[in-house]
């Protein structure tokens, strides 16, 4: 999985300004970005290519919307699963309940 900066994220989703990416996310049409840095920001590749397959394939403005909050929520869910801290056959609603709230206390 990549993260690709702002100028690769506007390329890859068709945005010719800054101000596009930002009514986007307001709109709840695009992921929000991902710090990488103290003043960079990327968005997960794999994010922005379901995004675009949503357009391509003729999906609804609410339909994206509904896609973006999943893939939100599934961050959570794909970190605990790469620290091996859920079966990848786990509920997902478990994901994010217990080690994320123990790593953010540094435990």
């Amino acid at each position: 999985m990549a993260l690709l900066r702002k100028p690769q994220t506007k390329a890859e989703m068709g945005y010719r300004s800054d101000t596009s990416i930002t009514n986007a996310i307001k709109a709840g049409l695009l992921t929000k970005p991902v710090p990488i840095g103290p003043r960079a920001l990327g968005w997960p590749d794999d994010e922005i290519r379901a995004i675009n397959a949503a357009r391509i394939a003729g999906k609804t403005d609410d339909e994206i919307r509904a896609l973006v909050e999943h893939l939100q929520g599934q961050r959570a869910i794909k970190f605990e699963r790469l620290m091996g801290w859920m079966p990848p056959d786990a509920a997902p609603e478990l994901a994010g309940a217990g080690r994320v709230a123990e790593l953010r206390r540094g435990c």
